[in-house]
């Protein structure tokens, strides 16, 4: 131990030092965490995923739309133009959506994917070429499209399913994982941080309260204010830090939880809704796997929004019941089940309330249409698949604005985030030298005392 009083005061002094460039330290090292955090949710891999996300349903529409334009035909104003636009449409999108994902490919794998995808996606439009041009030789007007065109539909169509749809989703869910784990770990620095940053804190108010006692005593000074200031601006400093800490943990959670897992998941029941729709046309046109793909709209159903059933007429029925929901009580699972559970804003739940309505008269619809199919009236099924595609398009459009309320809270989110920590790398040094400086005032005068009373 400094055995002289001076010896002392330079001890104390330089325990304060080290405490506070120990504070600096790891607020600099959670505010960074916390930026990083941010910058990969918000700005890089967030988005990726969300643009793969938009792939995976342009893609389902694409051959959505193919289906469509089959099974229209040649029938005098069947729509059959309306359908091959669509389809250009959504070409062109999943062409731009797949060039986004292709530049923020940052890994290997995720590049790799991204040109097989590219390449599987040039044999599809061949497919779809070809399935185009022998219908337009065989110039159907009604009931099932020729062998030869359903034979190289499903060729086109299995290329969709097996290859193609996979890919996509493989690539959102890298990109997501890499978001889930930054999440993980950077919230985790940000509140070690805030519980290093009050450890750290503390320890040096206690030094600066040691310091300030024992010169007191010594000195006989009742106080000393240049280290009473140091005190104050310490003790905001980790107030100010720890307080700011905490909203970004707010932030990054508001950002990844109710933003990011709720678009993706959304986004995911929207593509997977809109597959399902195209099987009843896909059921429509190839009688031949007819039962394969009943049996595929109902998973696909069963996915987007879970209810106990054996068949889809009895799914349907429990549909139709009803699926209203209370806070904390959901009767149902799947996509909607966990919007359902998570959804905590009053806008989302109404938002919800009109989606899960839109899904219960899309599901009457179909369960019309098969009937009339199981009943010898396939034309009048097609007919009344075509007269309830404007509900489908408003069920679609419900969903829209549903991932839309949680598409503001991510940017808000995000951008709360961004802010949060602005100025902080000018805050924290500028913080160390006023406390130093301030410390410095306090002690040089004493030992300048103490030396000339000597």
């Amino acid at each position: 131990m400094p055995r002289t009083v001076a010896a002392r005061v330079r001890a104390l002094t330089a325990l304060v030092v080290v405490l506070l460039l120990v504070l600096l330290g790891v607020a600099w090292a959670a505010v960074a965490s916390a930026r990083e955090g941010v910058r990969v949710i918000g700005r890089d891999a967030g988005p990726q995923v969300v643009a793969t996300g938009d792939l995976y349903f342009q893609l389902t529409e694409m051959d959505s739309q193919l289906a469509n334009a089959l099974l229209i035909g040649d029938a005098p104003g069947g729509g059959k133009d309306r359908a091959l636009t669509a389809y250009d449409r959504s070409r062109a999108k999943a062409g731009e959506a797949l060039l986004k994902a292709a530049k923020l490919a940052d890994e290997t794998t995720e590049d790799n994917t991204a040109r097989e995808l590219v390449y599987a996606l040039g044999r599809y439009e061949r497919l779809a070429a070809q399935a185009l041009m022998l219908d337009q030789q065989a110039k159907h007007t009604s009931g099932p499209p020729p062998q030869p065109v359903v034979e190289r539909y499903r060729e086109a169509t299995d290329l969709m399913k097996l290859d193609l749809l996979p890919k996509a989703y493989n690539l959102t869910l890298d990109n997501g994982t890499l978001v889930r784990h930054t999440y993980e770990d950077k919230r985790s620095d940000i509140l070690t941080g805030r519980m290093w940053i009050l450890v750290s804190g503390v320890a040096l108010l206690a030094a600066l309260a040691a310091l300030q006692l024992f010169l007191t005593v010594r000195f006989r000074r009742l106080l000393n204010p240049a280290l009473a200031l140091a005190t104050l601006a310490t003790l905001v400093l980790v107030l100010a830090s720890s307080t700011m800490l905490s909203g970004q943990a707010d932030h990054l959670r508001d950002a990844k939880k109710d933003g990011f897992d709720s678009i993706l998941a959304l986004s995911r029941a929207r593509a997977i809704s809109n597959s399902a729709n195209a099987d009843e046309t896909r059921y429509l046109i190839d009688p031949g796997r007819a039962d394969a793909y009943e049996q595929v709209f109902l998973s696909k159903s069963q996915t987007v929004l879970y209810l106990k059933a054996g068949n889809l007429n009895e799914y349907n029925q429990a549909v139709q019941k009803g699926v209203d929901f209370e806070p904390g009580r959901v009767p149902f699972l799947g996509f909607f089940g966990t919007e359902a559970t998570r959804s905590t804003e009053d806008e989302q739940r109404r938002a919800l309330v009109r989606v899960l309505e839109e899904y219960k008269r899309f599901q009457a619809n179909d369960r019309r249409m098969r009937d009339l199919v199981n009943g010898g009236q396939r034309a009048q099924a097609v007919a009344t698949r075509d007269a309830a595609a404007g509900d489908y398009v408003r069920y679609d459009k419900s969903l829209q604005s549903l991932i839309q309320t949680h598409r503001t809270a991510f940017l808000e989110a995000v951008e709360d985030g961004e802010g949060g920590t602005g100025g902080w790398y000018g805050v924290l040094p500028a913080a160390g030298v006023v406390i130093a400086v301030l410390l410095l005032v306090g002690v040089r005068p004493r030992l300048a005392e103490y030396r000339w009373s000597k």
